[in-house]
């Protein structure tokens, strides 16, 4: 019998290490097992009797498994791949350790997949550094506040919702209404911040990870992001593995003093492969049909987001997670999970969608927790009268479809608000620096837009940036986190007074010339 399992472990070491790539899972057999059942991405295998939670289980064909379901007579073998080729009565390897991707920076500029694989064509990752996809999140006393911004480019985003290196902010909507791209946004704000942006696709369509993947290209961006894809024809382990395995390639470079920021799209997706596979292996069903686990299935992926304290370089992992929402309903169950483990939401609303207003996102539903503590010190000086005005808005706008008749004060409310709005619509892709948002801001809190037509007012902020753009050590000086003073508080009004008033003048002269 010791002959027949060294035999085995030879043909099954063989067979694995061609497989896989170069120094992963190398079997230290100790065991072999028999499948006795197969189902949709699961199987059941007899006896391993000494095998560890998680242990990585090897198979026949190249396709390997997790042991998820210890019985005493029984394992259940989350697979990880599709199981056309596993046949009953096969024999099951273990391997002796869990799972690990390749971290590094060998990974910047490639697209893998859940197990670290290139998908890319770009040949292997010539690193042979691994790690575990399951990892202890940073215990208390080795984190440290989170105090700097991670900007967007996105107005209604860095104004009002500010997202701090760090952070776990929830992005949340239903379907289609522009989720993804403002996850896609934050990415290629990073441009000039040296944080590497990982992009994990759990579940979505291939085409939607090739647009995505297009994108990151053309604005030169995948040369300093991974891509890690799970998509939705792959089997269910995989999706379940994936964030998991994007994070602590992040971790790598977080330990290492380097900021990285990371998007899920969407654990939606993942709590439904996951509970695909927990009904397949028997776990008993709770809420909705999800197992009692699910809340710390996010959870301890989530938790590993963080700020780490200089004594330990003080890197950060940013988390951005994406969620699906039904018919607008926010306090369903996994919502709920996620919103209670974040620091915030970002809720993104259908109607404002369909009304044409994007990004959709509703500033009042939308909260950060960190708030102004991770945000430009010149944001402040706009923040708390931009929310004000814009909420005011809000809601004098639902009162006023009454018919009711409004006072002047009313009126003049509306208008500043609907200008407001209007200066915070923002086309796809179509990123703001911190200096030029201020600026324009400033000029809309500050009522200089109120005598423009509100269908004048997208030329007016051009205007303004334009303005701004030419002047680099203003621009220095806001990103850099001064204060707005008094000198560049005047200067930013004065040069917004003398946009506006040549748009005035241009429009005053185009309808003088009318016949």
């Amino acid at each position: 019998m010791g002959d027949t399992l060294k035999t085995l472990a030879r043909r099954f070491g063989a067979a694995f290490e061609a497989a896989a790539p170069v120094g992963a899972f190398t079997p230290q057999a100790t065991e072999v097992g028999t499948v006795v059942a197969i189902g949709d991405g699961i199987a059941e295998v007899t006896g391993l009797n000494h095998v560890r939670p998680d242990e990585l289980i090897r198979l026949p064909d190249g396709l390997y498994g997790l042991a998820s379901s210890i019985a005493r007579d029984r394992v259940g073998v989350i697979l990880l791949g599709h199981e056309e080729g596993l046949r009953i009565g096969a024999d099951a390897l273990r391997t002796g350790r869990a799972i690990d991707v390749p971290v590094g920076d060998q990974l910047v500029g490639r697209i893998v997949d859940a197990l670290g694989r290139p998908v890319d064509g770009e040949g292997p990752i010539a690193t042979r550094t691994r790690q575990p996809i399951e990892q202890p999140a940073p215990a208390i006393i080795d984190r440290a506040p989170v105090t700097t911004p991670l900007q967007t480019g996105i107005k209604a985003i860095d104004a009002t919702i500010p997202i701090g290196r760090g952070q776990r902010e929830l992005i949340l909507g239903d379907r289609q209404t522009g989720k993804t791209s403002i996850a896609l946004d934050a990415i290629l704000n990073q441009h000039s911040s040296n944080v590497i942006s990982i992009y994990c696709a759990i579940g979505q369509r291939t085409s939607a990870v090739a647009g995505v993947i297009a994108t990151l290209k053309k604005a030169d961006a995948l040369k300093r992001s991974i891509v890690v894809t799970a998509s939705g024809d792959e089997a269910p382990g995989l999706q379940y593995v994936a964030p998991y395995a994007a994070t602590t390639m992040a971790e790598h470079f977080m330990a290492r003093g380097r900021d990285v920021v990371i998007v899920y799209d969407d654990l939606t997706r993942h709590a439904r492969a996951y509970r695909e596979l927990s009904l397949l292996l028997r776990r008993p069903p709770g809420r909705e049909a999800y197992p009692g686990d699910i809340f710390y299935l996010h959870a301890r992926l989530l938790e590993r987001a963080t700020h780490l304290k200089s004594e330990l370089g003080g890197g950060s992992l940013t988390a951005l997670p994406i969620i699906e929402t039904q018919a607008q309903n926010i306090s369903a169950y996994i919502p709920t999970n996620l919103i209670s483990i974040t620091d915030g939401q970002i809720y993104v609303s259908p109607d404002l969608f369909r009304r044409g207003i994007m990004p959709a996102i509703d500033i009042g539903l939308s909260v950060s927790r960190v708030g102004g503590d991770a945000q430009l010190a010149a944001y402040r000086s706009v923040a708390g009268d931009l929310k004000l005005a814009y909420a005011q808005y809000q809601e004098l706008e639902t009162f006023s479809r009454f018919g009711s008749r409004l006072d002047l004060d009313t009126l003049a409310r509306l208008e500043r608000g609907r200008r407001v709005r209007e200066i915070l619509r923002q086309s796809e892709h179509n990123l703001v620096p911190a200096a030029e948002q201020i600026a324009v801001l400033l000029a809309a809190t500050s009522g200089l837009f109120d005598a423009l037509a509100v269908d004048q007012v997208a030329a007016a902020e051009a205007a303004i940036r334009a303005r701004i753009a030419d002047q680099p050590e203003w621009k220095e000086a806001i990103t850099g986190g001064e204060v707005l003073s008094d000198d560049l508080k005047a200067w930013l009004h004065d040069a917004a007074r003398q946009a506006v008033a040549g748009l005035t003048k241009t429009a005053e002269k185009a309808a003088n010339d009318q016949p």
